[in-house]
């Protein structure tokens, strides 16, 4: 199974920054916003990975397989 890529600091640092714009630039909420943009991040990334294992085709089990 294919395994996601990590998320980066990066994409973290650029996802709460922007949701600090969306927010009014309101100061003091630095954590916040960096722990509001990994969640939005990992969330979007499970979602991802739930969809490509729904839309992989079913491999029967080693047993099913003997079976046939």
């Amino acid at each position: 199974m294919e395994t996601s890529p990590e998320i980066t600091l990066e994409q973290i640092r650029e996802r709460a920054y922007e949701l600090w714009e969306r927010n009014h630039q309101l100061d003091g909420f630095e954590i916040e916003f960096w722990l509001m943009a990994e969640r939005e991040l990992r969330a979007e990334r499970d979602r991802k990975r739930a969809e490509a294992s729904s839309d992989a085709p079913a491999v029967p089990s080693t047993d099913e397989a003997l079976r046939s």
